[in-house]
C-alpha cells in the first residue's frame, strides 16, 4: 500500500492590509453579516422572528432527535476507543519528544476550571430537583415522582447530561484540533481538521464554510450560556434587594428578569469582557479566573459542611453507580411519540432535555475544544481523552450531588415547604440558601453567588470574543483588531438581549437548537477524519515513514 505523506500546510488565505488585517474576511464578514441579520431580525419583527423560530426548531426536534442522540454517542466511542486501543492511546499530540506544558496538578486544575461555569451554578440545583418530581422512570410509572425513592433515577438523569457525553463531544473537537494543530503543523482552526477528508479544498470555500459554521455555533452556544447566567444573575440581585424593578410577571406566573434588568446586566457584563478582551488574556481576566476558582471552592466547601452531607454523598455514590451501569442504554436511547401517552411524555421530556443539552454541548463544542487543544499539547491521546472526560464529569457529579442534593433533601424532609421546587430555575439556588442559613447569611452567600456568576460570565464571554477572532483569523492567535473585539462584544450582547426579549430563555434555547445543527454534521466528519488520519500514521509508523509535520521536513 502506497501512502503519500500528510497534508502539513493549508493555505489560508487572509488580508495583508486594511481593516481586515490578518483575517480571512470570507468568513468574518460572512459571520458578522449573518449574526447581524439575526439580530435584526428578532429587533425588527420580534413575533415573526419567535414563530419562525420555534416552529424550526419543532421540526428539527421531530426529524433529528435521532441524528443527536446517535452522533454524540459516536463522539463518545471514538473518544473512549481510541484511548483504550493500545497503539493509539500511545500517540502524542505532537512531536514524539514533546512534553506537556503543564503539571498534572496544573492540567486537572485547568479542567476542574472548564468543568465548572454558569452551567454548574444553575443546574446543580435545578436539574437534580425537577427530575426529582419528573424523569422518564417517573413517566414510565417504576417510581413515583416527588419520593425519597426517585432520587436515584433522578440523579441517573442528571448525570447523563453533565457526564461522559457533553465531555465526550468537547474532547473530539479539542483532540482533532490538538492532533493537526501539534502533528501536522495546520493552523489551530477548525477546518484543519478535516484536511484527511477533503485536502487542499479546506483551503478554499468548503474551509471558509466550515469555519462560519463554527463561528455561528460558538455565538449561539455562549449565548445560551450566559442567557442563564444573566436570568441567574438578576435573580441573584432581586434576593439580595437592588430593587422589585428587575423581575416581572410571566403568563404562567412564574418571575423573569425585566427587560431594564437584562440590558442593565449585559452592559456590565459586556463592557466590562470586551474591555477584558481587548488587554488580551493578561492580568484582568487571571485575576478574574484566580477569584472564580476561590470561590467556587468556598461555596462547595460550605455545601459539603454545612449541606445535607451524607445525603449528598450517598446520592454521588449511588447516582453514580446506576449512571454507570445504565449509560449504554442510555447512550443510544431515542424515544418518539407511539400515540401513546407516555410516548409523548417521554418524547416531550427527551426533547426539552436530552436533546437540548446535546445541541448546547455541539454549539459549545468550538469554545471549549480550542481551550482543551492549547493547554494539551504533548500529552499522550490516553492521556488527554481520560483527563478531559473522567475530572469534569466527576467534578459536575460531585457538584449535583451536594448541592442538588441538599435542596432536595429540603423538600423531602419538609423544612422548604415546595419553596424551592415552587422557583424558577435561576432562583433555585438562591432558594436553597434561604432555606438552609438565616436572613442575614442567607444574603451574604446571595451576594458570593452573584459576584462568582459575574465573574465567569465575564470570563466566559471575554474568552468567546477572543476565539471567534482566532477561527476567524485562520487560528492565529495574534491579530485581535480592537474593532473586531468590540464588534463581537456588542454581538454577544445584543443575541442574547434580543432572544431574551422576544422569548426569554426559551428563544435562545431554540436558535442555538438550531445553530448547532450544521456544526454537528462537522463534528461528525471530524471524528471521521480523525480515525482516517490515525490509522494512517499508524501504517507509515510501522512502514518507519516520517508522520509529524516535523518528521516530514526533516528536522
Amino acid at each position: 500500500m502506497s501512502l503519500k505523506p500528510p497534508l502539513t500546510e493549508l493555505e489560508i488565505k487572509t488580508a495583508d492590509s486594511g481593516f481586515y488585517k490578518g483575517f480571512t474576511k470570507d468568513v468574518t464578514i460572512t459571520a458578522k453579516v449573518l449574526v447581524a441579520a439575526l439580530i435584526l431580525w428578532a429587533v425588527a419583527f420580534p413575533t415573526q422572528a419567535a414563530g419562525v423560530l420555534s416552529k424550526f426548531n419543532t421540526l428539527i426536534l421531530a426529524s433529528f432527535n435521532y441524528w443527536y442522540i446517535y452522533v454524540v454517542a459516536f463522539f463518545v466511542v471514538v473518544c473512549l476507543g481510541l484511548a483504550i486501543w493500545p497503539s493509539t492511546g500511545r500517540m502524542r499530540l505532537g512531536n514524539e519528544d514533546d512534553r506537556p506544558e503543564f503539571t498534572n496538578f496544573s492540567w486537572f486544575s485547568m479542567m476542574f476550571g472548564a468543568g465548572m461555569g454558569i452551567g454548574m451554578l444553575t443546574y446543580s440545583t435545578g436539574e437534580p430537583i425537577y427530575h426529582f418530581q419528573t424523569n422518564p422512570d417517573v413517566i414510565q410509572g417504576l417510581v413515583a415522582g416527588g419520593t425519597a425513592e426517585t432520587v436515584r433515577s433522578a440523579y441517573k438523569w442528571s448525570f447523563l447530561h453533565w457526564g461522559l457525553s457533553p465531555w465526550g463531544a468537547y474532547a473530539l473537537t479539542g483532540l482533532a484540533l490538538a492532533f493537526f494543530a501539534y502533528r501536522r503543523g495546520l493552523p489551530l482552526t477548525i477546518r484543519s481538521s478535516l484536511v484527511p477528508l477533503f485536502g487542499n479544498r479546506m483551503s478554499g470555500v468548503i474551509g471558509h464554510a466550515v469555519d462560519v459554521v463554527a463561528v455561528i455555533a460558538t455565538v449561539l452556544g455562549v449565548a445560551q450560556t450566559l442567557g442563564f447566567g444573566v436570568e441567574q444573575f438578576v435573580a441573584g440581585l432581586a434576593r439580595i434587594g437592588v430593587g422589585d424593578w428587575l423581575m416581572v410577571t410571566t403568563e404562567d406566573g412564574g418571575q423573569k428578569a425585566s427587560v431594564a434588568a437584562v440590558i442593565l446586566s449585559l452592559i456590565i457584563i459586556m463592557g466590562a469582557s470586551t474591555l477584558s478582551a481587548l488587554s488580551g488574556v493578561g492580568k484582568g481576566i487571571k485575576w478574574l479566573s484566580n477569584i472564580n476558582m476561590g470561590l467556587s471552592f468556598f461555596l462547595l466547601a460550605f455545601f459539603l459542611i454545612f449541606g445535607s452531607t451524607m445525603f449528598g454523598l450517598k446520592s454521588l455514590f449511588i447516582g453514580l453507580y446506576d449512571y454507570l451501569v445504565a449509560f449504554p442504554s442510555m447512550m443510544f436511547t431515542v424515544w418518539s411519540d407511539d400515540g401513546t401517552e407516555v410516548g409523548k411524555a417521554l418524547e416531550g421530556w427527551q426533547g426539552g432535555w436530552t436533546i437540548f443539552y446535546w445541541a448546547w454541548w455541539i454549539a459549545f463544542a468550538p469554545f471549549v475544544g480550542l481551550f482543551l487543544a492549547r493547554i494539551s499539547r504533548g500529552r499522550t491521546i490516553r492521556e488527554y481523552v481520560l483527563g478531559a472526560m473522567l475530572v469534569p464529569s466527576v467534578m459536575c457529579f460531585v457538584w449535583f450531588a451536594l448541592v442538588g442534593g441538599t435542596a432536595i433533601d429540603l423538600e423531602l424532609s419538609g423544612l422548604a415547604n415546595n419553596t424551592i421546587l415552587g422557583t424558577g430555575l435561576s432562583d433555585q439556588l438562591y432558594a436553597t440558601l434561604a432555606v438552609l442559613l438565616s436572613d442575614g447569611m442567607a444574603w451574604v452567600f446571595s451576594v458570593v453567588v452573584a459576584v462568582l456568576l459575574l465573574t465567569y460570565l465575564v470570563t466566559s464571554a471575554d474568552s468567546a470574543v477572543l476565539i471567534i477572532n482566532t477561527i476567524n483569523a485562520a487560528g492565529d492567535e495574534g491579530p485581535k483588531a480592537r474593532p473586531h473585539i468590540i464588534f463581537w462584544g456588542a454581538a454577544l450582547a445584543f443575541v442574547v438581549g434580543a432572544l431574551l426579549i422576544i422569548g426569554g430563555l426559551g428563544a435562545i434555547q431554540t436558535a442555538m437548537v438550531i445553530g448547532a445543527l450544521p456544526f454537528s454534521a462537522v463534528m461528525a466528519l471530524m471524528g471521521v477524519s480523525l480515525i482516517k488520519a490515525i490509522i494512517r500514521d499508524g501504517i507509515r509508523a510501522r512502514k518507519g515513514l516520517p508522520v509529524t509535520a516535523r518528521e516530514i521536513a526533516g528536522e
